[in-house]
């Protein structure tokens, strides 16, 4: 029962987070709702044993901690890592185009998204207006138009006869312009778009400076199978982490821990993390470090502290798709439903390493929770995650670990209703560890 509850709330959460901004936006709403407080890094921190913090950069990056009453040389931080951000489309500045009697928006492809899949889908857009305010200062608010707005119509197959042997391969310049209305003019209006976003916004549009809009499926969520025992959304990598990263952190028995329990995620994973806000920049390291400060624990102290810290980078992992075995390393097929998977790369694609699989092991055991181990294979490359980054930088243990996903990087991602659940009974335990 716990499993679908569990899922249906994640599907709930992705479906309210259309961009990373929402998604921010959407956690510091549900850490209000359990006595977290807001953390400004323009201002001087006071924090006190037992507390409840978050701290947001950039709008699209978090981190959410409970103070433990114990020393922190002497507990460490526990530390859950994910990311925010999800492979897809953004639109261009200079958005809006007209061809033969066609608005079309301008998009660049953000990160490696699986491009056919955004073909022939109900798209909406959302994100993160900067605006001038009556003031003159600078603002920021979020946008999001939740109907189908956009459209990238397939070629029927009379047109392209190949595409079931060769696949769908569109140009990435020329072909991946959007469809969003009919214009019986000649020229379009200059600011027929932002018109467009200040009308949805609420703002005057020459207010309007820039933006941040990612292109989003509106299709909401859904379980699937002859059981219900899948589910279907966009987004699953990796907000399916930050949710079950979160909820553990919101358990209580959790927040009544000794110990120090840190959440991070960040934007701009799916780019390389190299930003102020992406795993790569500096963070998580000055909020450890403010930590640090304001509880009055010293420089040798802190050292001792991240020596006894440990990070779980939670990230979602290849799952089995049995139409497509040669895909796969044979002894490390990942099964939906079959639990978490801890992710091994020998050229330290992932932070893994025997000592810190053998702590979330012994977590899975102690959880009751079942684990499986993924491998990629040798003749194709691997991706990363925000583990190794975050690993070095700090100097810390760290394992990646995720739960199996059918599709990655496709507007339209499948998972198993168990493993979500058991990702968040494992990160309890971690946490209360």
């Amino acid at each position: 029962m716990n499993g679908h509850l569990h899922t249906q709330q994640l599907l709930d959460f992705i479906d309210a987070s259309p961009s990373p901004w929402h998604v921010v936006a959407n956690m510091v709403e549900r850490l209000g709702h359990h006595g977290f407080q807001a953390l400004d890094e323009t201002e001087h921190w006071q924090l006190q044993a037992g507390g409840r913090y978050y701290v947001v950069r950039g709008d699209s990056s978090l981190i959410a901690f409970r103070l433990g009453q114990k020393p922190l040389s002497s507990t460490g931080f526990k530390i859950i890592g994910a990311h925010t951000d999800s492979p897809g489309l953004r639109i261009r500045p200079n958005a809006g185009s007209c061809l033969d009697g066609f608005v079309r928006l301008g998009v660049e492809i953000y990160g490696g998204p699986i491009l056919a899949t955004f073909t022939d889908r109900d798209l909406g857009l959302a994100g993160r207006l900067s605006y001038k305010t009556s003031q003159g200062s600078i603002a920021n608010t979020l946008v999001c138009f939740d109907r189908p707005l956009l459209r990238l119509p397939n070629l029927a197959i009379h047109l392209n006869r190949g595409v079931n042997d060769d696949g769908l391969k569109l140009q990435k310049q020329n072909e991946l312009p959007l469809l969003l209305a009919r214009w019986t003019q000649e020229q379009l209006p200059p600011d027929y778009f932002q018109s467009l976003l200040a009308q949805q916004a609420g703002i005057t549009g020459e207010r309007i400076l820039a933006w941040d809009l990612a292109v989003y499926d509106t299709q909401p969520g859904a379980f699937w199978g002859a059981n219900q025992e899948f589910y279907a959304d966009s987004q699953l990598d990796n907000l399916a982490s930050c949710h079950a990263g979160l909820t553990a952190l919101l358990d209580d028995a959790v927040l009544e821990n000794d110990g120090t329990q840190v959440c991070a995620f960040f934007d701009h994973e799916e780019i390389g993390s190299e930003s102020h806000k992406g795993a790569a920049g500096s963070f998580l390291p000055d909020i450890l470090q403010r930590i640090a400060i304001a509880t009055d624990t010293g420089l040798q102290a802190y050292h001792q502290t991240l020596a006894k810290s440990v990070m779980i980078s939670a990230d979602m992992a290849h799952a089995y798709q049995p139409n497509f075995p040669l895909a796969y390393e044979p002894e490390h097929k990942a099964i939906v439903n079959n639990g978490p998977v801890i992710k091994v790369n020998a050229s330290r694609r992932y932070s893994s390493e025997s000592g810190s699989e053998a702590l979330f092991a012994h977590y899975c055991q102690e959880a009751g929770v079942p684990y499986q181990y993924y491998s990629h294979r040798c003749d194709l490359p691997c991706g990363s995650t925000i583990g190794p980054i975050v690993s070095a930088k700090l100097g810390i243990a760290c394992v990646d670990v995720g739960n199996p996903l059918w599709a990655m990087h496709s507007i339209r991602e499948s998972a198993g209703v168990l493993d979500h659940n058991y990702m968040i009974l494992v990160l309890k335990r971690f946490f209360c560890g």
